[in-house]
């Protein structure tokens, strides 16, 4: 949130033009750069607006909450407005989606997408937006959690008239997300005063602040009922935007007889493989033929025994980008390809048959096999040599079969606590965005922590795990991996750090020592014992991660270094450009520290990239040594 008070006292800060000013620097405070114009410019075009109608309807004294930030994630409600409910006397809220549209026409088959000229693609329908905001409240949020009725929304586009809009009034309306129009200003009044009173609302507002915030649904744990159930996620914004698309792709294809490929991009914690998990959920229930297929063992292994846990059958919905070679063309109506930035130049390794070796790229053989092959990346996630999941390689690849590729972006994410500082941090810490390293200011949503040792960090670890919380150590590839244990041998400890030694998580599918395989290191509670690497850790959450910068990354002076002789990766080959490792391995640090949800704990081995990472994350910030 960046901004509360009163109606009355928001007007007042308007008209002296001090608001605009308080919300400029509260932005950049959390989230680590300036507003766009575009941002600040619908600021000073709405909010008067939205604080007028409320004076008008004397409902000065209304909270008003500007700029509301949904726990456990990075979206925003432009306004949530507390105060008391006139009939009951009870806490009564309501979340505002303002929009300056003057004209907007809903899409020919779906209302809930529409089609202004300023925007090139379909964006989503105000009405549907607000609702996913107040759903999420209502799962999230404690104080709404017991009380779905206190919540409601509205959209209000206060440029807008019947003649420009009307079409938008088609979309389903409910108390969740209600339509209304600057041309009708007094039926939007009407609706204030029945949901709120002329009282006071900062009670309202503390108690909503409040809140307790639920943990974040993660993903593996909801993913059998995801399949089948689908309400299990809410769906916001450009994520619902993305979901609708594809669907209309494939009733598109199915009606015209005609292939499309769908690209969604987006950074950790986007939301992708949530959405992977609703188009498979409702595809499934609709009897659509269609697959989820990744690149990575681990992700499709705990896929399958998490959402297989009671329906076997529903372990076959997922299979590997390699699964695909002797496929007929079009045997799919949807493959919904996840991790996508994982696909490999071809499907074909030293255990492919000389029958099936055909030269094929792998992404050709997921175009051919669905009429809509889905693609879901993260361009910034690849970290071995061969991966080549990009938007411009697929967009190549479709153009040379004639078809036409639509591409969603993505912004919001939901992992490290919704925090785009916290990721936006991350990069520049790297040099994988533009500025160079910046120091760490706490936001309330993300903790950061700099280790002194690898004792601190692991005992740091253990104490959180102890209060309930799922944590996992990770580590750069800077230690040979040993992958065959003798039956009854444990684990050797391969990563070393002077007197602290501890094995690397297990290589392959079946269990030692009591360590999980590779698969479940990161879902499974004895996972805690290894340093999961980054293949392992990869599509991952938890709530604590501790991250080991070995020596392939160090600071030196004004910069990071790259020492590609200390990285024992066996996929970087001699072969391989210096440039590549670089990027390769900045990108499997970016993985890395973007697991946790709740915090990350970072310890290096060197000791001048310690000091730099102590400078930027505070001094206040070290963990503290165990008691």
């Amino acid at each position: 949130m960046l901004f509360r008070d009163s109606a009355a006292a928001v007007a007042a800060e308007c008209l002296s033009g001090a608001l605009f000013f308080r919300l400029t620097e509260q932005f950049g405070h959390m989230h680590g750069h300036k507003p766009s114009t575009s941002e600040v410019r619908s600021w000073e075009r709405s909010i008067p607006v939205l604080a007028s109608v409320l004076n008008d309807a004397g409902l000065g004294q209304v909270e008003m909450l500007l700029e509301y930030g949904l726990p456990l994630n990075s979206k925003r409600a432009d306004v949530v407005l507390a105060g008391v409910h006139p009939q009951t006397g009870q806490p009564s809220f309501v979340v505002i989606e303002l929009k300056q549209w003057s004209s907007a026409e809903p899409a020919d088959d779906d209302p809930s997408l529409c089609h202004l000229d300023s925007y090139a693609r379909p964006v989503l329908n105000p009405v549907d937006q607000v609702r996913g905001y107040c759903q999420y409240l209502v799962s999230f949020n404690g104080a709404l959690a017991e009380h779905p009725e206190r919540i409601c929304g509205a959209a209000y586009l206060h440029n807008a008239t019947e003649f420009g809009v009307g079409g938008l009034f088609e979309a389903e309306q409910d108390a969740y997300g209600q339509l209304f129009i600057g041309a009708r200003r007094g039926e939007f009044i009407d609706f204030l005063r029945s949901k709120l009173g002329a009282e006071s609302g900062a009670l309202a507002a503390d108690e909503l602040l409040s809140g307790k915030v639920g943990p974040s649904k993660q993903l593996m744990a909801v993913a059998a009922q995801e399949v089948r159930e689908r309400e299990q996620f809410v769906l916001l914004d450009e994520q619902l935007v993305a979901y609708r698309m594809v669907l209309k792709a494939v009733r598109r294809a199915k009606q015209s007889d005609h292939k499309e490929v769908v690209v969604v991009t987006g950074g950790p914690g986007t939301g992708k493989s949530v959405i992977a998990l609703s188009l498979l959920g409702e595809l499934y229930r609709q009897g659509i033929p269609a697959l989820h297929a990744t690149g990575s063992s681990s992700f499709t292994t705990t896929m399958r025994k998490v959402a297989g846990a009671r329906k076997p059958q529903v372990r076959e919905l997922f299979k590997y980008f390699n699964s695909f070679m002797t496929a007929e063309r079009n045997s799919l109506e949807v493959l919904i390809c996840d991790e996508a930035h994982r696909m490999r130049e071809t499907s074909a390794n030293r255990y492919t048959s000389a029958a099936n070796r055909t030269g094929k790229a792998q992404i050709e053989e997921l175009i051919d096999v669905a009429r809509v092959p889905v693609f879901l990346l993260d361009e910034h996630q690849v970290v071995r040599p061969g991966e080549m999941g990009t938007v411009a390689e697929i967009r190549a690849a479709a153009a040379a079969k004639g078809l036409q590729c639509y591409v969603v972006p993505l912004d919001s994410q939901f992992r490290c606590g919704g925090s785009d500082a916290y990721l936006h941090w991350i990069v520049r810490l790297l040099g994988l965005e533009p500025g160079g390293p910046a120091e760490w200011e706490p936001d309330d949503k993300m903790q950061l922590m700099v280790a002194d040792s690898p004792h601190e960090l692991e005992d740091f670890l253990d104490g959180r795990r102890a209060q309930g919380y799922s944590a996992r150590m990770s580590a750069g590839y800077c230690w040979k991996w040993t992958k065959k244990v003798p039956p009854g041998q444990p684990l050797p400890a391969d990563v070393t750090v002077g007197q602290w030694q501890r094995p690397w998580n297990v290589f392959g599918d079946r269990s030692i020592g009591g360590a999980p395989p590779a698969a479940l290191w990161a879902t499974d509670p004895a996972g805690f014992g290894q340093v999961g690497c980054v293949y392992t850790a990869q599509g991952f959450e938890y709530d604590w991660s501790g991250v080991i910068i070995g020596p392939d990354l160090v600071w030196r002076g004004d910069r990071w270094v790259t020492d590609r002789t200390a990285s024992k990766d066996p996929a970087f080959k001699k072969s391989t450009p210096d440039s590549d490792v670089d990027r390769l391995i900045r990108n499997t640090y970016k993985v890395l520290l973007t697991r946790g949800m709740v915090g990350t704990v970072i310890y290096s081995t060197d000791i001048e990239t310690r000091e730099k990472l102590r400078e930027l994350a505070g001094v206040a910030e070290n963990v503290p040594l165990p008691s």
